[in-house]
């Protein structure tokens, strides 16, 4: 089986060749914790403000999803009922941890929605509800 970056790397080769390596470089700066100096997650590519023609941006982002689509349900078929240890869960909720700070402190649309009085509890309700801190 293929690595979800094997198959984003190809979805975005198919669009650009530079695609890949700006994606990824935009994520990688998007998502780090300057306070804590780590990223929030485990990698990948993010975009936004995409420019230009509007057709081809929407077949790049089509593309990406059929990208997941191709290995996300195989990855949650294979361990979905796979018992987790208590370090996995500790390991999980750091993740999470990491995944509420930078959403409360960083990420650009919950703050813009927390500026502009959007309703406060759909702005949150992506929070996770277990979350560890170290």
């Amino acid at each position: 089986m293929a690595s979800l970056a094997g198959l984003l790397k190809a979805a975005c080769d198919a669009h650009g060749a530079d695609y890949y390596d700006r994606y990824k470089a935009w994520a990688d700066d998007y998502f780090y914790i300057p306070h804590r100096k780590v990223h929030r997650g485990v990698g990948g590519i993010f975009y936004d403000h995409l420019e230009g023609d509007f057709a081809a941006n929407f077949a790049f982002t089509q593309e990406i999803g059929r990208a997941f689509l191709d290995i996300y349900p195989t990855l949650v078929r294979r361990r979905m009922s796979a018992p987790f240890t208590a370090a996995e869960i500790t390991e999980r909720n750091l993740w999470r941890g990491r995944y509420a700070e930078f959403n409360l402190v960083y990420d650009r649309g919950t703050l813009f929605g927390l500026k502009t009085g959007g309703n406060v509890d759909a702005i949150l309700m992506s929070l996770p509800p277990v979350v560890e801190w170290a």
